[in-house]
Parts: C-alpha cells; sequence; structure tokens
C-alpha cells in the first residue's frame, strides 16, 4: 500500500533544529574554547617557568682558574700506548668560558624545563581543567649523599668512641641505573626556576631518586644509596691535612709498636658510632671554617705489594681517635699499635674522618686528601722459625 504523503512527522525530527541546534552548536564551541583556552593557560605557565630558568642561566660565570700542579701536563693525555686516559690535576686546568657555561644552561633548560618535563604545567586536552605536574626538587637531595630518613635512625653519642669496627666496610652511594638529574621545581626560590649544579654535563644523577638501593640506614651496609648532604667545605687554605710523621721501618710480630700522627685543620671532637647506626647520616660541618671529626688509623698484613689487596677482610688493627682536641694549627698524636700477627709486609694507614667517617672536602680538586700510608716489615722473633 503506498504510503500517505499527508503522514504525521516524528516527534524527535525537529529537535536539533533551529533555536536548538543554535545552542547546541554554542555550547560545543564554548567547550571547545575552554580545552584551547586552558592549554593556552598552561603553555604561557610553561613558558613563563622556561624564561625564568634562561634567565637564571644570564647570572652563570666562569669561575677563576684554579690552582695548577707545577710538574704536570695541562690537558688531557693517555699512556700505556694510548690505552690509559690521564687528566692532570683532575681536569681543573680543562677550563670552561662564561659563554660555554651560559650555553650549556640553556641547552640544558630547553631540555628539562617545559614540555611535560617537570617545569611547567601539565595539559590535558581532554578535560575542562589542565593539571599541574609538581617537578622534582634538587635541593630536597642535591647528591647521592643528601639529607632524608637515615637521620633517625641512631643519635649516637659522639662521647661513646665505641670503635669503628670496619670503618671502609660500608655502604657507598652505588646509583642503580640512574638518569639525568631532576628538573627543578619553578616553586622554589620565590619562584626562580635555578637549574641545578652541574647542568648540561649529562651527569647521571644528584640524589637516590633514580636509584634501585635501598636507603642507607647509618648501620655499615653495602649495595644502599646514601642521602645524607655532603655539608660544609672549607676553603684551601682550612681543609683539613695529616701525615704520618713517625713510623718503624721494621717490626717483630707480634710486638707493640707506636705510630706519630699529626692533624692540621681538623677539630678531633665529633664521632658517631658506625655501630649504633652513625655511618654516613652527618653531613660535614665547620667550625670557625675548620672540619669537626675524628681520624682513623688501620694496619692490615699486604698479601702481595705489586696488586691491590682484596677490600674486605677486616685489618689486623683499626681504631678512630676523637680526643676532644686538634685546632688550625698542626699537633701530633700519638697511636699505640699492639703487633701484627704475621710476619710479611704490613700498610698501617691514616686519614682523617668527618662526624659520618667520610675524608673531609677539598676545595679544590687538584688537592691532596688528609689521608697517609706506610709499609712496614714484619720480621719473625729471634729464634722463631
Amino acid at each position: 500500500m503506498r504510503r500517505s504523503k499527508y503522514r504525521r512527522a516524528s516527534r524527535n525530527s525537529g529537535w536539533f533544529s533551529g533555536r536548538r541546534r543554535i545552542i547546541a552548536v554554542a555550547a560545543t564551541l564554548v567547550a571547545f574554547g575552554g580545552i584551547v583556552t586552558v592549554t593556552q593557560v598552561s603553555n604561557a605557565a610553561t613558558n613563563r617557568t622556561q624564561k625564568k630558568a634562561l634567565s637564571a642561566c644570564d647570572n652563570v660565570t666562569a669561575p677563576p682558574p684554579a690552582k695548577l700542579s707545577t710538574k704536570t701536563k695541562r690537558t688531557t693525555y693517555t699512556t700505556n700506548n694510548g690505552t690509559v686516559v690521564q687528566h692532570p690535576d683532575d681536569g681543573a686546568g680543562e677550563v670552561v668560558t662564561t659563554a660555554q657555561l651560559r650555553d650549556r644552561c640553556r641547552r640544558w633548560v630547553m631540555n628539562n624545563v617545559g614540555n611535560n618535563n617537570g617545569g611547567g604545567a601539565t595539559t590535558a586536552p581532554t578535560s575542562a581543567a589542565a593539571t599541574t605536574a609538581p617537578a622534582a626538587d634538587p635541593s630536597a637531595s642535591t647528591d647521592p649523599n643528601a639529607g632524608g630518613d637515615n637521620g633517625g635512625q641512631a643519635s649516637a653519642d659522639p662521647s661513646a668512641s665505641t670503635g669503628d669496627n670496619g670503618g671502609n666496610n660500608g655502604g657507598g652511594d652505588n646509583g642503580g641505573q640512574q638518569t639525568t638529574a631532576p628538573a627543578p621545581d619553578p616553586s622554589a626560590s620565590g619562584g626562580a626556576t635555578t637549574p641545578p649544579p652541574g647542568a648540561g654535563l649529562g651527569i647521571l644523577t644528584n640524589n637516590c631518586d633514580t636509584s634501585n638501593l635501598p636507603r642507607h640506614d647509618g648501620f655499615q651496609k653495602g649495595d644502599r644509596c646514601v642521602t645524607t648532604e655532603f655539608g660544609e667545605v672549607s676553603s684551601a687554605a682550612n681543609n683539613t691535612s695529616l701525615l704520618i710523621t713517625q713510623a718503624p721501618r721494621q717490626v717483630t710480630v707480634n710486638t707493640p709498636f707506636t705510630l706519630q700522627v699529626s692533624t692540621r685543620n681538623l677539630i678531633r671532637d665529633r664521632f658517631l658510632a658506625a655501630g649504633a647506626g652513625g655511618y654516613y647520616v652527618e653531613s660535614s660541618v665547620l667550625q670557625n671554617g675548620i672540619e669537626r671529626g675524628h681520624f682513623h688509623t688501620a694496619c692490615r698484613m699486604l698479601p702481595s705489594t705489586t696488586e691491590a689487596p682484596d677490600p674486605s677482610p677486616v685489618p689486623a688493627f683499626f681504631v678512630a681517635t676523637e680526643d676532644k682536641k686538634g685546632a688550625a694549627a698542626p699537633d701530633v698524636v700519638t697511636i699505640q699499635v699492639p703487633g701484627m700477627p704475621t710476619t710479611g709486609t704490613a700498610q698501617c694507614a691514616s686519614w682523617a674522618g668527618d662526624g659520618s667517617h667520610r675524608i673531609p672536602m677539598m676545595e679544590r680538586a687538584n688537592e691532596t686528601p688528609a689521608f697517609d700510608a706506610v709499609r712496614i716489615t714484619v720480621r719473625a722473633a729471634r729464634g722463631g722459625n
């Protein structure tokens, strides 16, 4: 049967017409405009953050040239038929200009600040509101030894010198699979965005955020990541120095002997027992520009004098000296060694430590650490085999 040309129109056929169509189109435009506006606002925030970071690069200046050793080549060279690279003065002579530093800084900013890399707002294009992803704050932990959850484990009495068992056995700051340093926090320092130290050098990491290893807890454990900040470093003239000034050339097995150790720029009043959880948990602290800490002395028998020894065995003798003395002027401390257990060659070493047992830092890269060592021949007793 033929359908009538006068059939009733559908009840809903005119819904998307006339005024309703105009309203719907307008609503769509408003919603889309909102997304575009949010995106523009987000991009503006990113651009502002990036500009602040770039402006910080304009304030970067190259430091004055460092003092260099007198008998060393000035640039990197190779030995052993080109297989060994030698860096004179730890690279201190390979200076960089202010222009190079600023260019390096700007390239770091362009790669790390903005573009959703932690320097600005993160735009959500499918939502009417943008969300902000907070950037990592490099000031929260700026080095493999920075702040964090170590300090609360144990608060050892610095006067309780209960021994420093295996002082150089504990956890180093093994980085795991590190990536680049985290982007700076634009909310820090009054809204300014400052690139972190080493910007543009391609550093592996400057904190434990990227490490797969567990945090160090102040006890003598390896395969951990240390979050304690390095702390204060003295000027070159006040850097800690140490020397073994007197030691015997040979001793008899199991016979006591003495070592004379002189320290300079070391206030020997700070010691946190490793066995109590004081290992790698306290930052370096200066008093009137001088390091507060102590010094260690250890003696071990060397299986060989032609190759580096296995570091894992405990030494025959080890002591940490904290006598509430020491200052900027050098003085001498006598160390009583009860004797060495076997014949052969003994190595006795002394080195300064801050409150948490690390060798004090130095202003320049080409200074000698507060460390000294001697070798002593240990002979059999008369009548012995």
